[in-house]
């Protein structure tokens, strides 16, 4: 079950109401418009708190996504390419983000980077289908993923930060 700061925050977070994907044309223009302005409320939400972690843009037709997301551990900023295609089956499937520099060195990520989000955020997804948007995948899939993550990749060495490997 969620803690209460989560269910804050996702609670915090526009629903989304069109049911379209990149194939519906006009339908996924309107769904665009939702994306972005729920995306940009979880942005200030978290700049409010603090908690700024991510920045996103996506090509013109909103079907691939690109940006940056860190991580803050003992007061070092750890960041990394972010990246994910709209499925076309979207909503009803949710997107599969990829840090492609951190293949490889988890067991919690599929070939090419791409962060398992199975067992905890899929379900998830599907039970919320089509109110779950990018913002969602963000707060419920990316945030705790990076959370759990990003320290015990520290821990065991498999990444360091970049005033280290710059020596």
């Amino acid at each position: 079950m969620a803690d209460e700061a989560t269910r804050k925050t996702v609670s915090d977070i526009p629903v989304l109401k069109t049911n379209a994907g990149p194939r519906d044309r006009e339908l996924w223009v309107q769904r665009l418009k939702e994306e972005y302005l729920a995306l940009i409320k979880y942005v200030e939400n978290n700049k409010k708190a603090d908690n700024d972690w991510f920045r996103l843009e996506s090509n013109k037709e909103g079907t691939k996504w690109f940006g940056k997301c860190w991580h803050i551990h003992e007061l070092l900023k750890y960041e990394f390419d972010v990246e994910f295609d709209i499925p076309v089956t979207y909503p009803a499937t949710a997107p599969e983000i990829a840090i492609p520099e951190l293949d490889g060195k988890t067991a919690k990520m599929y070939r090419g980077g791409k962060i398992c989000l199975t067992d905890h955020f899929k379900p998830l997804w599907a039970r919320n289908v089509p109110k779950f948007g990018l913002a969602h995948l963000m707060a419920l899939g990316l945030g705790p993923w990076l959370a759990v993550e990003i320290p015990d990749l520290i821990t065991k060495g498999q990444i360091e930060h970049k005033s280290k490997s710059s020596s």
